[in-house]
C-alpha cells in the first residue's frame, strides 16, 4: 500500500510540474509587441524547429522560452569534458553519488552559462518587435530568460528524482503534445483534400510506431555461466544473460542531435547558415541523421563501461560461453556493442529521412516541425516511463510477497 502511494504521489508530481512549466510559457516578458511578434514569425522555420522543444516559447517570449533547451546544450558539452578530461571521468567512475553531484554541478554552472548567451542572442534578435528597446530592456530580458532556464533546469531534476521518467524528456514530451494541434491545422486543408496522402500520412505514421517500438525493445542476450557451472552444460540456464539493448540512448541520440542542429542559429553567422542549411531537405537529413549516428555512439559509451562489465563478471565467477575472461571479454562485449549501436543507429537514420520522403512523394511537408522525429521521441519516452512505472508495480508485488 505505502509503495502505491509513493508511485501515485510521484505521478502527482511529476503532472504538477509539467503544468507549472507549461504556464510559464505563456507569462509574457514586459515591453514586448507579441501580437506584431507571432505574425511575422509564424513561417519562420527555425522558430518552428526551436519550437518543437519549447512547446512554443519562441513564438510566444514569456518566462519559459528557452525551456530545456540550455539544459540539453549543457549535458552534451558536460559528457564530452568528462570523457576528454581523465580527472573528470575518474570521478564520475569511482567516487559514486558524490562523483555524480560533482558532474551534475559543471551542467549546472554551464546551464547557467548557455542561458544567458541564448537570452542576449533572443534580447537582439526581437528589437524589432519592442515597444522601448534599451540596456534596461536587455538586461531584464536576459534575467527573466536566464532565470526561467534555470527553473526548468531544476524541474527537469525534480522530476527524475522524485518523479516517474526522466526529467528533461517528460519536459519535451510535453511540449511536442503542445505542438500537436498546430501541426494538425497546418496539414489538415491539404490531407482533406487529398484521400491518398491522407491514407499515405497514416501509413508513415504506423511505420514509425513499429519501428520505434522494435528499436527500444529489442535487445542481444549474451549468455553467462559461473564457475559453479563450468563443465555442466545441462544445467546453464537461459534466463543468465546480460542484456544488451539495441538501441542503448533510447531518445537522446534524437534529442541532442536536434538540440546540436538548433546551435548554430544564436549568432547571426549562424542564422545565415542555418536557413541555408533547412532549406535543403537533403542537405539537412543529411546532416541530421549523421548527428543521430555519432550521438548513438557517444551515448551508448557513456551509459556502457565493457571494463567494468568484464571485471564485474570476473568477480561474480561468471564468463561467457568460450570466451576467457579478462581482456577477451572485453573486446567481445565491444565488438557486439559496436554491431548493436551501429544497426540502432541505422534505423534512427531512417526514421530521420522519412520526412523527405514523404515531401517528396505525398507533398506534404512533415519537416516542418519534426514531424517524424517528435513522433519517435513521443513514443521512445511514453514507453521509458510505461517501463518505469511497471517496474514501481512489480517492486511493489514483490515486497507484498515477502512480507
Amino acid at each position: 500500500m505505502e509503495k502505491r502511494k509513493k508511485l501515485t504521489s510521484r505521478i502527482l508530481i511529476t503532472l504538477i510540474i509539467l503544468f507549472i512549466s507549461r504556464i510559464g510559457i505563456f507569462i509574457p516578458i514586459l515591453g514586448i509587441d507579441q501580437g506584431e511578434l507571432a505574425e511575422n514569425i509564424s513561417q519562420n522555420r527555425i522558430i518552428s524547429f526551436l519550437n518543437v522543444f519549447s512547446g512554443g516559447g519562441f513564438s510566444t517570449i514569456g518566462v519559459f522560452s528557452l525551456g530545456i533547451i540550455p539544459y540539453i546544450n549543457s549535458s552534451i558539452i558536460t559528457q564530452l569534458i568528462v570523457k576528454i578530461i581523465p580527472s573528470l571521468e575518474e570521478i564520475q567512475k569511482n567516487e559514486g553519488e558524490i562523483g555524480r553531484q560533482k558532474i551534475n554541478n559543471i551542467t549546472r554552472y554551464l546551464t547557467l552559462g548557455w542561458g544567458i548567451i541564448q537570452s542576449i542572442s533572443i534580447s537582439l534578435w526581437i528589437k524589432p518587435y519592442t515597444f522601448n528597446w534599451s540596456i534596461n530592456f536587455i538586461i531584464d530580458c536576459v534575467i527573466t530568460l536566464t532565470t526561467g532556464s534555470i527553473i526548468i533546469m531544476w524541474f527537469a531534476e525534480m522530476i527524475t528524482e522524485y518523479g516517474v521518467g526522466n526529467g528533461a524528456s517528460m519536459l519535451i514530451f510535453q511540449n511536442i503534445i503542445s505542438n500537436i494541434p498546430k501541426n494538425i491545422e497546418n496539414y489538415k486543408i491539404s490531407i482533406l483534400n487529398n484521400g491518398t496522402k491522407s491514407a499515405t500520412l497514416i501509413l508513415i505514421c504506423i511505420m514509425i510506431f513499429i519501428i520505434n517500438i522494435i528499436i527500444q525493445d529489442s535487445k542481444r542476450k549474451i549468455e553467462i555461466i559461473s564457475s559453479k557451472q563450468l563443465g555442466e552444460e545441462d544445467k546453464l540456464l537461459s534466463q543468465n544473460y546480460i542484456p544488451l539493448k539495441l538501441n542503448q540512448g533510447g531518445v537522446m541520440p534524437i534529442i541532442f542531435a536536434s538540440a546540436t542542429m538548433a546551435i548554430p542559429q544564436y549568432t547571426n553567422i549562424g542564422n545565415s547558415i542555418i536557413n541555408k542549411i533547412i532549406s535543403s531537405n537533403l542537405f539537412y537529413l543529411t546532416t541530421y541523421s549523421t548527428l543521430i549516428v555519432l550521438f548513438s555512439y557517444f551515448y551508448s559509451s557513456i551509459i556502457l563501461n565493457i571494463d567494468d562489465m568484464a571485471e564485474n563478471l570476473q568477480k561474480v565467477g561468471a564468463s561467457i560461453p568460450n570466451i576467457r575472461p579478462g581482456t577477451d571479454t572485453i573486446k567481445y562485449l565491444k565488438k557486439i556493442i559496436n554491431k548493436l549501436t551501429f544497426i540502432g543507429s541505422i534505423f534512427l537514420f531512417l526514421i530521420a529521412q522519412l520526412p523527405l520522403i514523404l515531401s517528396n512523394v505525398t507533398k506534404i511537408n512533415l519537416l516542418q516541425g519534426l514531424g517524424t522525429t517528435s513522433l519517435l521521441i513521443l513514443v521512445g519516452v511514453a514507453i521509458d516511463t510505461a517501463k518505469q512505472i511497471q517496474t514501481y508495480i512489480i517492486s511493489e508485488q514483490y515486497d507484498n510477497i515477502m512480507e
